[in-house]
């Protein structure tokens, strides 16, 4: 056991209370000790397959549960149950770790309305349809080579779209990591890894066509490291349309 985990199950001990099985609210909520007890746990348990972002790696992405309507409860009884037909088992960790665990990853997967009169949403809005369509999808409209943005207002905050818009290839989300493949013919295709195993790749290329290929039909797979979003830079986006923009994002909720 690591000194962080340990002391993420001396504060569990202190700060919750005795087990009682699941109900529709956390008891730990607003608990920031909690919330370092969750943190700990998190990195020791789910990191492996979820990632330490909890955005995804081998599992989906946590971040965007609560956005999709999930509850406190649905997510404790999902990590208490497991996912049948799939690789997310079920957990005997006593009731006090779950809601921790529950906590810490809400604790990052959401965050209150926007308190800013920075910019202007409705000319964000036209910055948006003029720039962004082409990828991304907002009420059923736009492209899918890049995350689907209708929720986006509810689990980011106006400080990591603003980092996510200037700086795009700091963390590809799960689905939408780069890569390169190159047929035995020679061909070369560019997209995003939406799925993988031993043997076959999928990808959805750049003409955002979903493909799929044997990997014993490939000569080469390169990782690209970042993201295919390019980076909106001031000489490409001045500073006004990117507060205007991510005025009309925090709206998306």
């Amino acid at each position: 056991m690591t000194k962080t985990l340990a002391v993420a199950l001396a504060l569990l001990l202190t700060v919750l209370p005795a087990e009682g099985g699941a109900q529709e609210a956390n008891p730990f909520a607003g608990d920031p000790m909690a919330v370092r007890a969750g943190r700990a746990l998190f990195a020791n348990r789910c990191a492996e397959c979820h990632g330490a972002d909890a955005k995804g790696y081998s599992g989906p992405d946590l971040t965007v549960l609560w956005a999709n309507g999930a509850t406190d409860d649905r997510v404790f009884r999902t990590i208490r149950d497991g996912v049948s037909g799939s690789i997310m088992p079920s957990s005997s960790a006593p009731d006090q770790e779950v809601w921790a665990l529950v906590y810490w990853v809400k604790s990052i997967s959401t965050v209150p309305e926007p308190d800013t009169d920075i910019g202007d949403a409705e000319a964000g809005r036209e910055v948006f349809e003029a720039r962004c369509t082409r990828c991304h999808r907002v009420g059923g409209e736009g492209g899918s080579l890049g995350p689907e943005l209708s929720l986006i207002g509810r689990v980011r905050t106006r400080e990591a779209l603003l980092r996510a818009i200037r700086e795009p290839g700091v963390a590809a989300a799960r689905g939408f990591r780069p890569v390169t493949l190159t047929t035995s013919e020679g061909e070369r295709i560019g997209g995003n890894v939406k799925a993988e195993d031993a043997f076959s790749i999928q990808v959805m290329d750049t003409r955002q066509e979903l493909r799929g290929f044997r990997k014993a039909d490939l000569s080469e797979i390169v990782r690209e490291e970042g993201s295919l979003m390019p980076a909106f830079t001031e000489s490409r986006l001045p500073q006004g349309q990117l507060d205007d923009l991510v005025r009309y994002l925090g709206t998306l909720r």
